[in-house]
């Protein structure tokens, strides 16, 4: 449902709420494949409701007084131009990005693109990155005990450096002191 939200509050927690799912899928409490296409499907649902609203109900709003102050119309001409040059693989690319998923359909919608220049990438791209973003967090849960074992050896390598570094700087410190040049 966060993923649905996500096209109209940009800064839902959606990808969170996923990687919980994911990671959960990866214990073996849920599974993954359902995380996945409850959230693409919630995520494109959100896009989509959100592109019709702005292609039949947004030029209408940027035509009056609010709107024009939100998005002036040499501001809406410039996004028009950029997504008849960019097109479908601006769209795609766009949806990629954390944020500004946010904002491709509503402008899409703004500009007049059509559904499938815009629906397509934009379930395309939804659904790459809420795979990757799924398959990548359910493998650490499934092989979380490699993950921990892992971090733990790392965060002892990490301590033993950091342990050298702070007698290194300790010794620097101590000669500066004593007003040894080296």
């Amino acid at each position: 449902m966060l993923a649905a939200l996500e096209n109209v509050f940009p800064f839902v927690p959606a990808d969170s709420t996923v990687a919980v799912g994911a990671f959960l899928a990866g214990r073996g409490t849920l599974h993954a494949g359902v995380v996945f296409g409850v959230t693409w499907g919630c995520n494109v649902a959100g896009g989509v409701a959100v592109y019709w609203l702005a292609r039949r109900y947004g030029r209408d709003f940027v035509t009056r007084p609010t709107g024009r102050r939100l998005l002036r119309a040499p501001v809406l001409a410039q996004i028009e131009a950029q997504y008849r040059r960019h097109g479908a693989y601006g769209i795609f690319l766009s949806r990629l990005l954390p944020v500004w998923r946010a904002v491709v359909p509503p402008f899409a919608g703004l500009a007049g693109l059509s559904a499938p220049r815009t629906l397509v990438p934009l379930a395309l791209a939804s659904g790459l990155w809420y795979g990757t973003l799924t398959l990548a967090v359910a493998a650490v849960g499934t092989n979380f005990d490699a993950v921990v074992s892992l971090v733990s050896r790392l965060n002892r390598v990490l301590g033993v450096v950091a342990l050298g570094a702070l007698i290194f700087v300790g010794v620097r410190i101590a000669r500066r002191l004593k007003g040894d040049p080296q």
